[in-house]
């Protein structure tokens, strides 16, 4: 195979063609402008010959005695280097020239000279100047002078100064390349020393994995702006067809998204939610704060399942609250059967049944859809084992919904009773007695309230609105994704065209129906 030239000997070698065309060309006209400066030098000379014979006294006084003529023409010819001086009368009959047989022939020449105005220009291959001759006395014309010389082309003016035009062609050829030389080696070095071939397949090779990868992948500048996008990348972040060349806070973004492009919000595996899809985003500087690139994953079936796997985990948990609750209460009975304290057992036993029967009759009566009343009696076995009483606010009615709404109702009761849950569980044994959670449900004309208030010291009011931030969070987790439940009620609600707020302990949710 043939060894491919490298850019710079490329770059270098167009550079030479160019200057070496540039100095032909300007070879070319200085030719051509120093062949035109040497004709209008020699018409200017040859004029002043002519002039000089005409304004002989000698050759306007004696214009019929050609005799006396010839000198004063050969020695203006001689003296000047031309090469013939003519002289005719009026009737274009020769009477002095270098060529005897000349003599007393008619010229055929079509000037102005014979009517009072000098000429120059070429006739044949001669350069010639014709001035007209007046008469002494009556200051008529009476004749006119030839000056020739013989035209020696374009070249003549070159020939006469070789040196100086080489000198010149050999500085420009020197400056060109010097020029070209240092212009490779630039380019060499903003190209990192990559060839053209090799430009080309990282570009292919870029736009293959751009496309080809199941991730998105976002590019952007130092002022922000988007550089590059993939495919997946556009459909996740539901970009415009004119995103690239755009800033990030020009297009519609929410703020925790534009936080996480430009980065103002650090960290690994950012969550945000866009358009209902829960994503994983992850910023790389570029080296020389020229940018950054991120990776976004889409995290929704993920998600989804992890959310599958921590209901298992709460219905676990409530299981095994219960099951330890059954053994602690067997054992109370089979301690007070051992000691033969019947009418204890008797009052223990009708004790715990009226206390798990009235929860139930508390929930039933109120709640009247399923899925929300069973998540309210597994969340008070939950609280019990926590030390937590849960209890129901006195407003609270629910009817049977339909599945949609109920399933946002779970959702919600389940991460607000959670959260309340975890905001009691870090308080010091001292602060924790008399702890308790009160749930509302209130079904309304339009809508369903959702009110959840504990003991705790609730949100701080700068933080009213942060709270519900895709991310934030005050949890110390260890594993697990946190920050994002109080972000999914808010979607939850704003989906159904409802709201979510804060005041202190209580949470109050709205789901328009």
């Amino acid at each position: 195979m043939r060894r491919r030239r490298s850019l710079a000997s490329q770059l270098l070698a167009w550079q030479l063609v160019v200057v070496t065309l540039l100095l032909c060309a300007v070879g070319a006209l200085t030719v051509v402008q120093t062949g035109s400066n040497f004709r209008s030098n020699e018409e200017r000379r040859m004029l002043s010959v002519a002039e000089t014979v005409a304004a002989n006294s000698l050759v306007q006084e004696q214009m019929g005695n050609w005799r006396l003529l010839a000198a004063p023409a050969e020695t203006a010819r001689s003296l000047s280097g031309a090469s013939y001086v003519l002289i005719l009368n009026d009737k274009r009959l020769v009477i002095a020239s270098p060529v005897p047989d000349q003599i007393g022939s008619t010229l055929d020449t079509r000037t102005t000279a014979l009517e009072g105005r000098s000429w120059t220009g070429t006739v044949g291959d001669s350069i010639e100047a014709h001035v007209p001759v007046f008469d002494p006395v009556s200051r008529r014309v009476n004749g006119m002078v030839i000056a020739g010389a013989q035209d020696q082309g374009v070249f003549a003016g070159v020939l006469q100064q070789p040196v100086d035009l080489l000198r010149y062609l050999a500085i420009a050829l020197l400056i060109g390349v010097t020029g070209s030389l240092l212009l490779a080696r630039r380019v060499k070095n903003q190209t990192l020393g990559l060839e053209p071939h090799e430009i080309t397949a990282l570009v292919e090779n870029r736009e293959a994995l751009l496309h080809g990868i199941r991730e998105g992948v976002v590019g952007l500048d130092g002022q922000n702006r988007i550089t590059l996008v993939n495919d997946h990348a556009r459909d996740l972040l539901a970009l415009p067809e004119d995103a690239v060349g755009r800033s990030v806070e020009e297009l519609e973004l929410n703020d925790r998204l534009r936080d996480v492009l430009t980065g103002r919000a650090t960290g690994v595996d950012q969550l945000v939610l866009r358009q209902g899809v829960v994503l994983t985003l992850n910023r790389m500087p570029i080296a020389g704060g020229e940018g950054a690139v991120v990776t976004l994953r889409d995290r929704t079936e993920l998600l989804a399942l992890q959310h599958e796997l921590d209901a298992s985990q709460h219905a676990t948990d409530t299981l095994r609250a219960q099951a330890h609750e059954f053994a602690n209460r067997l054992h109370t009975i089979a301690g007070l059967i051992a000691l033969k304290e019947y009418d204890e057992v008797t009052n223990y036993i009708h004790q715990i049944s009226s206390a798990q029967d009235q929860w139930r009759a508390e929930v039933s009566s109120s709640i009247g859809d399923p899925a929300v009343a069973a998540l309210l009696i597994a969340k008070a076995s939950l609280a019990a084992e926590r030390g937590t009483a849960l209890r129901m606010g006195p407003d609270s009615v629910l009817g049977r919904v339909d599945e949609a709404l109920s399933a946002d109702l779970v959702m919600v009761l389940g991460n607000l009773v959670d959260n309340a849950l975890d905001a009691l569980s870090s308080l010091s044994p001292s602060n924790g007695a008399g702890k308790w959670i009160e749930v509302g449900v209130m079904q309304l004309d339009d809508e369903v309230q959702v009110v959840v208030r504990d003991s705790g010291p609730g949100v701080a009011p700068e933080l009213a609105e942060e709270v519900f931030r895709h991310g934030f969070t005050t949890k110390a987790a260890s594993h697990g994704e946190r920050g994002l439940g109080l972000a999914l009620i808010r979607r939850a609600c704003l989906r159904r065209g409802g709201s979510v707020s804060v005041s202190g302990s209580v949470f109050t949710a709205r789901l328009p129906w």
